[in-house]
């Protein structure tokens, strides 16, 4: 089950003991009375409020607290009533209650057409004391205290919310007053203070974490969302207006969250639409309704996600299954996600922060989608990550479990579910090795069954996301959280159809928390948001440019200041990592990787200067060394578990051996790196491509070796090409590997490497490229100066002599490409030839 449900609070553990205690046998009597105990409220503060039957068949109302797990009698009826609503102020002095008198047939048969049927009551309960009826009508009503922030003094204070069937919320104002012995009772004997909140509403749902009132208005043929936010010291304000293309039954009101009167919400679910609204802290706001579907067998469920201007509608064909046993689908907020679920068919985690692609979210059936405790669809979502059984009394935290995510990614045959549970390992757990571990096997050892994705990528760029982003405000509008730009794929057993919507028109002022944050993802929208992630377009054709510019030996100020980027980049990743590294990497300088890495700062750095300007040239440049530091961090991250795998050491430099299996697999899983590094064009940590020589020489026969050097895969090194050339001795195959190795170096490397290899071969090719290097110098001008005196030697050639004359005159005009090499001249030139042309006579060379 990828769905975890630690119970927090459940009647029958928690508050059916005490009742024993207090002899409330009717109570546990479940089989003849199963609704004499039953979740009434769900408080701000972790205050659970229930009622049940007493022996006399009195209605008592408890009280739960998740904090101290302590429960509480706050009061009694002398009658047998059914609790409808009810609210307890958060100093714990009122308590608010709404309940019905009697039955319809108990109304008509025992005459009491003047009584009402629905009464609402204030009662003063520290002590018990007054009650005050606060509504005697027809039509049902919800009470709900406003709680202020944690943390703030007792007030003397309370407003409590009254909604209406009759489709309007008032909100009372109630002053307290303390008497002797501590007594609290109302202030005013008259009339209490009121206001009219929300008039001709057909559905409203409370949010009471963060004291908000979402609310539907029928208009024309379209329903406008609204969102009234109450705050502790002022009164409340409409803060948001929403057009929505659902249509809702406006015969019947639909209450979400106020209260858990679960008898009478299953009446009023019957007649009106499944609707809720889901906020996340990182500004998200979705409302997620199930529609009807006109086809046998056929699910249709709605997500407007409000916060990026679209809805996806999903349709999801069942298995064949008896009508009475289809149920509704029920939401639920896991903060990152939204759930739908329906019980015995599927669990669809759809994602809130990037809902753009399919892929991203994870669809489930059979035994991955039950969820054991949760075989009905009685459930409401309280807050975040909180799911409460209406049916059996129980309020569970839900998470997603990383074990059972682990196992769902290793067992996925297909791409969408492979991208969609990466995705969520990577970026809504907290990262650990241990997790990081396991994905980095589980990547290691599916590189090549992944098709339209590359698994690499995903993790480097998904584990950038999540450790930079929380780190600054708007930063996850900048980076980027995949390497795909878009995905063509489908998800079996689901269709879905994406409509532009308008996006919400925000009022507020000076707001912070989540309106501030939904503000700025709305204003990412409008500024066409994609675009604004970093992208490695420019990145790579200024790289290739500088490139250019090092290989034609110019050196500009801009091309210092790029080493100096990547000079701090590595100082800043060994303060991190002080101790001895298990894989050699960050040994050696290389210059094309190091040029990537500074360009990368300064092109990121200008990016994020261009939209966090109020952050501040410091903290960006903290930023930015800490992405791409976290970079290379990644891949010596990745490179350190294969190699631990593997049990490899440093003996991958002793040329004079084969490779193991386990190198070779190395070796495989270091292309990929490449190939990821290069599609992003990302830098790599200085001595990869050394590494990477070094086991291909080890692992490769040698028509492979060229072949993967020849296309780019292999890239010849300083280190490596002189180590192998230095150690391996000169068989017949280790001079056609040296040999073929030299003839690919480029002119550069090959003036640095050549002097260390000492053979007729190395020696003739050196000679032929400074003779040719000269002769390209001499051009046409004519010898004008005298040839000077040379020593003899053993073999007079004239050809040969005139040659030598003619190298050293040009030496002697101050031209010599091998300046560091001494030993290379004419003389060494002759030399070279009369051992070369001595060697295919067959003579003895004196």
């Amino acid at each position: 089950m990828l769905l975890r449900l630690v119970p927090e609070f459940e009647l029958r553990r928690d508050v059916v003991p005490w009742l024993a205690e207090r002899g409330c046998a009717a109570a546990l009597d479940t089989s003849e009375n199963s609704s004499a105990l039953y979740v009434v409220n769900v408080e701000r503060n972790g205050k659970i409020i229930y009622t049940w039957k007493g022996n006399q068949k009195n209605t008592h109302i408890g009280l739960y607290d998740l904090q101290t797990k302590q429960n509480e009698h706050l009061y009694m009826f002398e009658k047998n009533l059914h609790i409808i609503s009810c609210s307890i102020n958060n100093e714990r002095t009122l308590l608010a209650v709404s309940f019905c008198q009697y039955t319809e047939e108990e109304r008509a048969s025992q005459l009491l057409q003047s009584v009402s049927k629905y009464l609402t009551l204030l009662i003063e309960i520290h002590p018990i004391n007054n009650v005050r009826v606060l509504k005697a009508v027809d039509s049902c009503v919800r009470v709900q205290f406003l709680y202020p922030v944690e943390g703030r003094n007792a007030s003397r204070e309370s407003r409590l919310l009254l909604v209406s069937e009759d489709k309007y919320i008032e909100q009372f104002d109630i002053h307290v007053v303390a008497e002797e012995e501590h007594k609290v009772v109302i202030e005013k004997s008259g009339q209490l203070p009121r206001a009219k909140v929300i008039d001709d509403l057909v559905w409203a749902q409370w949010d009471m974490m963060e004291q908000r009132l979402f609310y539907i208005v029928p208009k024309e043929s379209k329903s406008t969302l609204r969102c009234v936010q109450f705050y502790p010291d002022e009164n409340f304000n409409s803060i948001l207006e929403s057009h929505l293309d659902i249509a809702v039954n406006d015969t019947q009101l639909k209450l979400v969250n106020f209260g858990y009167d679960y008898c009478q919400d299953q009446d009023v679910a019957s007649k009106s639409l499944n609707l809720q609204v889901f906020t996340s802290k990182s500004g998200g706001l979705c409302v997620c309704c199930s529609l009807v579907s006109d086809t046998p067998h056929e699910i249709i469920y709605s997500i407007y996600f409000l916060h990026k201007g679209y809805n996806k509608t999903f349709r999801v064909s069942l298995e064949r299954t008896e009508s009475h046993q289809l149920k509704e689908v029920a939401f639920m907020n896991l903060d990152y996600y939204v759930a739908a679920y329906l019980p015995g068919q599927f669990l669809h985690l759809l994602n809130v922060q990037h809902p753009d692609l399919l892929c991203y979210s994870l669809f489930l059936t059979g035994e991955d989608a039950r969820i054991d405790t949760l075989q009905n669809c009685s459930i409401r979502s309280p807050w975040v990550s909180a799911v409460l059984d209406c049916d059996t009394g129980t309020l569970y935290n839900v998470s997603i479990s990383d074990s059972a995510l682990l196992q769902f990614l290793q067992r996925s045959k297909q791409d969408c579910e492979r991208l969609a549970a990466l995705h969520c390992a990577l970026l809504y757990f907290q990262h650990t090795e241990d997790l990081e571990m396991q994905i980095i096997r589980w990547i290691s050892e599916n590189l090549s069954t992944c098709h339209s994705f590359d698994p690499i990528q995903e993790f480097i760029i998904g584990s950038l996301y999540c450790r930079m982003c929380p780190e600054t405000q708007n930063l996850d509008k900048l980076l980027p959280y995949t390497s795909l730009h878009d995905w063509i794929g489908v998800v079996p057993g689901v269709v879905c159809a994406t409509d532009i919507i308008s996006l919400p028109v925000l009022e507020f002022q000076n707001s912070k928390g989540f309106w501030e944050k939904l503000n700025s993802n709305l204003e990412s929208v409008k500024y066409a948001e994609p675009h604004l992630h970093y992208h490695s377009n420019m990145l790579r054709r200024e790289w290739r440019n500088l490139s250019e510019e090092r290989e034609e030996g110019r050196t500009t100020a801009y091309l210092r200041n790029i080493f100096e980027n990547a000079k701090k980049v590595l100082s800043h990743l060994d303060t991190w990592d002080s101790e001895a590294r298990l894989v050699p990497l960050f040994e050696e300088e290389d210059y094309q990787q190091q040029l990537l890495m500074g360009l990368m700062v300064a092109q990121l750095k200008d990016h994020l200067m261009r939209h966090l300007q109020y952050v501040g040239k410091k903290k960006i440049d903290q930023i930015v060394l800490d992405y791409v530091a976290n970079l290379l961090n990644l891949v010596h991250r990745i490179m350190k578990e294969v190699w631990r795998r593997y049990q490899l050491h440093s003996c991958i430099f002793c040329f004079d051996e084969r490779g193991s299996a386990g190198e070779f697999a190395v070796f495989h899983i270091m292309s990929r790196i490449l190939e990821a590094a290069n599609g992003m064009c990302m830098p790599l940590p200085p001595g990869f491509h050394t590494l990477h020589l070094g086991l291909g020489v080890r692992c490769l026969p040698l028509h492979t070796l060229l072949h993967y050097i020849d296309n780019g895969i292999l890239q010849l090194t300083e280190t490596c090409v002189r180590k192998l050339l230095k150690d391996l001795d000169d068989t017949e195959q280790n001079e056609k590997l040296k040999f073929s190795i030299v003839m690919r170096l480029p002119e550069a490397l090959g003036q640095k490497v050549r002097q260390y290899w000492n053979h007729p071969i190395n020696a003739n090719l050196i000679a032929r490229k400074y003779v040719k290097f000269l002769l390209e110098k001499l051009g046409n001008r004519q010898c004008s100066r005298p040839i000077p005196e040379r020593p003899s030697v053993p073999v007079e050639f004239l050809p040969l002599n005139y040659l030598t004359n003619i190298l050293a005159e040009i030496e002697n005009q101050g031209v010599h490409p091998y300046e560091k090499q001494d030993h290379v001249n004419a003389r060494f030139v002759e030399e070279t030839a009369l051992k070369h042309t001595m060697a295919l006579l067959g003579l003895k060379y004196p």
